[in-house]
């Protein structure tokens, strides 16, 4: 499906105030928020959960790794980018990020632990079982954090869903150098 990427100057007028908001807070409209503009309901819920995920307590490394495993998960191109440069940028060494690329938990115990349970909520529906949970909190993820880590892959899976429905979103320049095949 085609899907046009609309900017703060020519974007439908729900959807206006919306990207120049993301654009005071970000600097830019990002080519996956420009996308989502073209329904102004779908952009209000891309930029609420955008903004609630990113105001919850969830260290951001956790964050951006629960991101990244949903992107593998479901095949998100411009998740799976996005996360991998904010890791990046967040000090996370890049065998590490290549590891989670390839759809294996980085080595980290907790951070392996959000990698595994991100995957298991996205590909199992939420239908974690209780082994899994378990396996979460004892490596140290808190009961706030795991709902937290719903949260991110409910924002991760939205993502994805509409960069799969546009056939792939064109990458930002900034993701460009994090592409995934």
């Amino acid at each position: 499906m085609h899907l046009t990427i609309y900017s703060a100057e020519n974007a439908p007028n729900g959807s206006r105030a919306i990207l120049e908001g993301i654009a005071a807070d970000l600097g830019l409209v990002p080519n996956m928020a420009g996308t989502a503009a073209g329904s102004p309901a779908l952009l209000s819920a891309f930029d609420g959960l955008r903004r609630a995920v990113g105001a919850g307590r969830l260290d951001p490394i956790a964050r951006e790794v629960a991101g990244l495993a949903v992107g593998v998960a479901v095949d998100n191109h411009y998740g799976v980018a996005f996360h991998s440069t904010v890791l990046d940028r967040l000090g996370v060494d890049d065998a590490q990020i290549e590891r989670m690329r390839a759809a294996q938990p980085p080595s980290n115990p907790k951070l392996a632990a959000v990698y595994d349970l991100a995957r298991r909520i996205v590909l199992d529906r939420g239908k974690v079982d209780d082994d899994a949970i378990s396996r979460t909190t004892v490596a140290g993820v808190s009961a706030p954090e795991i709902l937290e880590i719903v949260a991110e892959c409910t924002f991760a899976g939205l993502v994805g869903a509409l960069d799969n429905l546009a056939g792939r979103v064109e990458l930002d320049t900034f993701l460009a150098p994090r592409a995934w095949s």
